[in-house]
């Protein structure tokens, strides 16, 4: 499947509504709960809201993307609700191009930033919000979701992180390039693990670490659908330590991957902005 032969646009007719239902179903199990319908994706886009799609030669749905805008605080907002590609149409850059029309779409309606979630176990998902799209964590959520019903999540909690996705270029740019400052320093890349037993050393410590990393298995999804006790012990290691890092003064700086070419596991990166006697930072 040719990348340059897919068209992004907006869902449009009740073909192409279903098509997305069965596209959700598909993706996430056909006893999945939570699928969006029809009349929700129709009736969404008249007030702001953004179901796109991404089409293949003769009008085949490989993927959609699905957020709501509404008011945070007296400025427009949009929560990005759902994200799917087949998996024929995996690895062709789909994803990224449905998140970009989307904060285009945001942009043009006023919205000063998206939100959403992931799954702080997927590596994939990771690495593409924090190294490619630019987004920063703003919260760790744990079984935001309860335990659901579809095979995708194995069975554990549905712990997630919150991102926050800025609709403006040079907005994203800086994040960007914090993102890449964090992956080239060898401090960086090179930093503690936290574990329990890393945190108990330094529980009441003075002085921390600028960065630290915090490791996550190189392919959760595989785990979650074939080993949900592995995976549950990994969700509760990663929960540890970005939770401890988060209220530590940390935030998410970049993804790591652990190897080269088949790389055996990732770390979310933290980075620590240094403050100066008088609380001011630079």
């Amino acid at each position: 499947m040719d990348s340059e032969t897919i068209e992004i646009r907006s869902l449009d007719g009740p073909d192409e509504y279903q098509a997305c239902v069965e596209l959700q179903c598909e993706t996430w199990g056909e006893g999945f709960s939570d699928v969006i319908p029809p009349s929700i994706l129709k009736v969404a886009q008249r007030v702001g809201g953004v179901a796109l799609g991404a089409f293949a030669p003769g009008n085949r749905l490989v993927g959609f993307v699905f957020g709501l805008t509404g008011v945070e605080k007296g400025r427009i907002v949009h929560w990005s609700d759902m994200l799917a590609v087949t998996p024929e149409a995996r690895n062709l850059g789909l994803g990224r191009r449905l998140k970009e029309e989307q904060r285009r779409v945001v942009r043009e309606l006023g919205g000063d930033v998206i939100y959403w979630t992931f799954d702080p176990l997927v590596a994939r998902n990771a690495h593409l919000n924090l190294n490619r799209l630019g987004v920063r964590a703003s919260e760790y959520v744990v079984d935001m979701y309860g335990i659901t019903d579809s095979p995708l999540h194995g069975g554990v909690p549905t712990d997630r992180l919150i991102v926050a996705w800025p609709t403006r270029d040079e907005e994203i740019a800086e994040r960007l390039a914090e993102s890449e400052r964090a992956l080239s320093s060898l401090d960086c890349c090179q930093s503690p693990v936290v574990t329990s037993e890393w945190i108990a050393e330094v529980t009441g410590a003075t002085i921390l670490p600028h960065c630290v990393r915090v490791e996550v298995p190189a392919d959760a999804e595989t785990l979650l659908l074939t080993n949900p006790e592995e995976a549950g012990r990994w969700r509760v290691s990663v929960r540890e330590g970005v939770c401890w890092g988060l209220a530590s003064g940390y935030s998410v700086s970049a993804f790591l991957w652990a190897d080269g070419g088949s790389p055996t596991a990732g770390y979310y990166v933290l980075s620590r902005v240094a403050r100066s006697a008088s609380g001011g930072s630079r």
